[in-house]
């Protein structure tokens, strides 16, 4: 008894404010409110991620904005991340986007081979994947991919240049090995150029990563160590811009030039009767941006969609560009 009464005499008297605190109304005003924000928040509806190869090309704006538009009208949320061509600030960028909720991600990887370990941490979150524009290497991570038809992108730029110029002669490539997307229009446009009665020689082929800046450097080198080269394929038309600077520079008005995106600055060129641009394989960043958003709203909704969807590709020159007009992304 005395142990017992001891070990009771030890306590805290129970009932005191100490063992059972009584909230202020300005603590339960708080509640209430962060209540109210959490609340607001989920009403506000999914919550969807974006992530593209480099959010200061004109093309990734444009394919973001127009997916945005879809999501937002459809009572969504898209947080957008800028990876700026790297692959490891890709990669914690979407590793911040698992741990802010989002439901499904719009992904075009900076580097197609280097962002398995990502697609296995959105698998293992449980977090749909939709790959826009240039694949993944593992593509069996992926729910959907919407893309464009690049090897044709690359083909028909072939044909043109045959066209264009019918005996053959050097030509210089400008290429991302890091980016799917570009080495299929590489691969079409080589395919194409086979087939010329007369023949074509690839001389000099540098990776720039799709940067206008490393575009520029290596075209202006290309043309100091290759005085004869006919033309130069592009993979995308940042680098066709840079390949015209730098024909500019280095004073060369002869040489023909091709791009792969359709993008307005490319069309202004064709536009020129002195430009050496001389086309386009035009993507439709418009149509792509819609159906990658439509493809999203399917699968939270739990309707059959599409597992791949491509976009037919068309080339632009200055026989049709004002077709075209170039003021926007067709």
């Amino acid at each position: 008894m005395l142990v017992v009464c001891g070990l009771a005499g030890c306590k805290r008297n129970v009932g005191t404010p100490e063992d059972n605190a009584v909230k202020t109304n300005e603590e339960t005003k708080e509640e209430k409110k962060a209540d109210e924000e959490e609340e607001a928040v989920k009403e506000e509806g999914h919550l969807l991620g974006f992530t593209a190869v480099d959010m200061e090309n004109p093309y990734y704006v444009t394919l973001e904005a127009s997916t945005r538009q879809v999501v937002e009208e459809a009572g969504c949320r898209m947080i957008t991340k800028n990876p700026a061509s790297d692959a490891k600030l890709q990669a914690q960028q979407i590793e911040e986007m698992i741990e802010e909720g989002v439901e499904v991600i719009f992904l075009a990887p900076v580097n197609w081979e280097e962002i398995t370990p990502s697609l296995e941490a959105l698998k293992q979150a449980n977090i749909k994947i939709i790959n826009i524009d240039t694949q993944v290497k593992e593509s069996a991570y992926v729910d959907a991919y919407i893309g464009s038809d690049n090897k044709k992108a690359g083909y028909i730029c072939g044909e043109d240049l045959i066209e264009k110029c019918p005996e053959g002669g050097k030509i210089a490539i400008l290429e991302s090995p890091s980016q799917n997307s570009v080495n299929e229009r590489m691969t079409g446009f080589e395919e194409a150029i086979a087939k010329a009665e007369k023949g074509f020689e690839v001389v000099a082929r540098e990776d720039t990563g799709g940067k206008l800046e490393r575009a520029l450097e290596a075209v202006q080198q290309i043309l100091k160590d290759h005085e004869d080269i006919k033309a130069i394929m592009c993979g995308n038309d940042q680098m066709a811009v840079a390949a015209k600077t730098a024909a500019n520079l280095t004073g060369r008005a002869d040489i023909l030039i091709y791009g792969v995106d359709g993008s307005p600055d490319i069309k202004k060129e064709l536009k020129k009767p002195d430009s050496q641009v001389a086309g386009t394989a035009a993507q439709s960043p418009i149509n792509m941006g819609q159906k990658a958003a439509q493809t999203a709203i399917k699968i939270i909704e739990g309707e059959t969609y599409e597992k791949e969807v491509y976009e037919d590709v068309f080339l632009i020159n200055r026989d049709n560009v004002e077709m075209y007009g170039a003021d926007g992304w067709q």
